[in-house]
């Protein structure tokens, strides 16, 4: 009897381990603070794929580069450091101009157009990113880029010589064409770097502004809609290749809905938080006419400079994008 009760127990022990064994936690890191719109999304995203797969899959959500810091998340994942992983996609602009083209100023600067932007590349994106072992679940835009400063900016001149947060190839190109002085801040180091005068000024969305509570540093905030940059949720493929049928499904289901509504998240969140600044002293306005000429002029030429480097690959995506 006793050996037919450990013979049992004994099975019972090892059932319990295999379906231990099954579960599984996926580390993933995150460059953004967990009140921005994009983290509460992948928060959903994660809760999702834990009750689609009864909690056989976890995703463990490291917001604000607590993990991994935001510059180094792509490669990562590539190597397998991490199994998922989010970045603004223009961070690779170096790599490809495919990476680059959501940044190009005055491409797409609304949201109906960001999506057609998206879709156009989205093919190409894949591609890029595949080569790397990377495979994409999702992507989703940020609100239109405005300008932020200490101060007052009429016109394109009173820019230059200002110290200018960049956070992409694009934008220390913006401030290059400005005549200002490109400077990399990530966005938990906002503040420090503005209270310390290590910038002046920078171009980012309402979600980041307020995120970083800019009226503790900044006084203006110009809504010129420059571009609407995206994010990317990424994952190896081997890891997504590892996983049994039915996760792989959950993964992608969760994807999608997390694509769909995260878009949707944007748009309001740029309303809601233009409010906010406002409501906190900041003095919203959507800049000069001047001002909006001149910038527009810098993306013409920024345009002209992408479409060149991209060649006949980026020729056919703005083909596709304009519907020719």
């Amino acid at each position: 009897m006793k050996l037919y009760q450990s013979l049992i127990a004994g099975g019972f022990a090892m059932t319990l381990g295999v379906a231990v064994a099954q579960a599984e936690t996926w580390q993933m890191a995150t460059p953004y603070p967990e009140a921005n719109f994009h983290t509460q999304n992948i928060l959903q995203f994660a809760d999702d794929v834990s009750k689609a797969t009864d909690g056989k899959l976890t995703i463990k959500v490291h917001p604000a580069g607590s993990l991994i810091k935001h510059q180094e998340i792509k490669n990562a994942v590539r190597s397998q450091q991490i199994p998922i992983g989010e970045f603004i996609i223009s961070n690779l602009a170096n790599e490809n101009p495919i990476f680059a083209l959501d940044s190009v100023p005055f491409v797409a600067v609304s949201f109906d157009d960001s999506k057609k932007l998206y879709e156009a590349s989205k093919a190409e994106l894949e591609k890029e990113l595949g080569r790397q072992n990377i495979k994409v679940l999702y992507s989703v835009a940020w609100p239109p880029q405005g300008l932020y400063s200490d101060r007052p900016i009429e016109s394109i001149d009173d820019l230059k010589g200002l110290k200018f947060r960049a956070y992409s190839p694009q934008t220390e190109r913006l401030a290059q064409l400005a005549g200002a002085v490109p400077t990399q801040v990530e966005v938990p180091d906002l503040p420090q770097a503005f209270t310390t005068g290590r910038v002046n000024a920078m171009l980012t969305s309402t979600s980041t502004g307020v995120n970083s509570k800019a009226w503790d540093y900044l006084s203006h905030f110009y809504d010129v809609a420059a571009f609407l940059p995206k994010n990317i949720i990424v994952v190896n493929q081997k890891a997504f290749d590892a996983l049994p049928a039915d996760q792989q499904k959950a993964v992608l289901d969760a994807a999608a809905a997390a694509e769909a509504r995260g878009w949707e998240m944007s748009e309001a969140d740029h309303t809601a938080q233009r409010q906010k600044l406002v409501e906190n002293g900041i003095k919203v306005s959507n800049g000069s006419d001047v001002l909006n000429a001149s910038l527009q002029e810098i993306g013409k030429k920024m345009g002209d400079e992408w479409a060149k480097e991209a060649g006949e690959r980026g020729q056919a995506v703005l083909k596709r994008f304009s519907g020719q």
